[in-house]
């Protein structure tokens, strides 16, 4: 398995994932400069099962920790990644 590219795209709000030169998904966010909320997450049908979207995620939380920032997940596979991560719990705004 290849692995997974993340990148932020600022202009669009969302951080990319690509595999093999392919947007494999992305996970969209809004930054209000303290809380970052994740509203939504894709990974392209073709590439499900991947690791995708869990890369999408350690690297987003990863760059908000670094940040010294919180999140608010209101898109269901982020909080369920947080849930199962007890690391990244501590990223949740209050």
């Amino acid at each position: 398995m290849t692995d997974v590219d993340v990148t932020k795209n600022e202009q669009l709000s969302r951080y990319e994932a690509h595999l093999d030169g392919s947007l494999a998904g992305y996970a969209e966010y809004d930054d209000d400069g303290s809380v970052v909320t994740f509203s939504h997450t894709v990974t392209e049908p073709e590439f499900g099962g991947r690791g995708v979207a869990s890369a999408l995620a350690r690297h987003s939380l990863d760059e908000v920790r670094a940040a010294g920032r919180t999140v608010r997940p209101t898109c269901s596979f982020y909080a369920g990644w947080i849930d199962k991560h007890p690391d990244y719990q501590d990223l949740l705004a209050r």
